[in-house]
């Protein structure tokens, strides 16, 4: 069973940091990228970043400058460094992946189960 497990969420205040871990776990024969999104209360699911096998990533503008994204392909995990966080950073973070589990197969998406993130004023 594919598994992706988040860590790192919790309290801070506005301009601190905070570091969101993800690790996916299971039979994987391919993982062709992995990111983060996030959803405040009353507002759609947001990408926030975004990296593949490769290192090519990409960023909410409203992130970009302050949140960085990393991987370590050989623990399947993936980093989310937050630095200057804002209030409206506020959310549940979500790990995803697009993930081949055998050769052939399609690629499919997983998610996680998310971790909250609160900033406050």
């Amino acid at each position: 069973q594919v598994r992706l497990v988040e860590s790192g969420g919790g309290l801070v205040q506005a301009g601190g940091s905070l570091r969101l871990s993800c690790q996916a776990s299971g039979s994987i024969f391919s993982i062709v990228s992995m990111g983060w999104y996030r959803q405040a209360p009353g507002k759609q699911r947001e990408l926030v970043a975004g990296i593949t096998t490769g290192g090519t990533t990409n960023y909410a503008d409203s992130v970009k400058g302050r949140f960085t994204i990393s991987r370590d392909n050989a623990k399947n995990t993936v980093y989310l460094q937050m630095n200057s966080l804002k209030p409206e950073d506020t959310a549940v973070y979500y790990c995803n992946g697009a993930l081949v589990l055998r050769f052939g197969d399609r690629l499919t998406a997983y998610w996680g189960q998310g971790t909250q993130v609160t900033v406050s004023s």
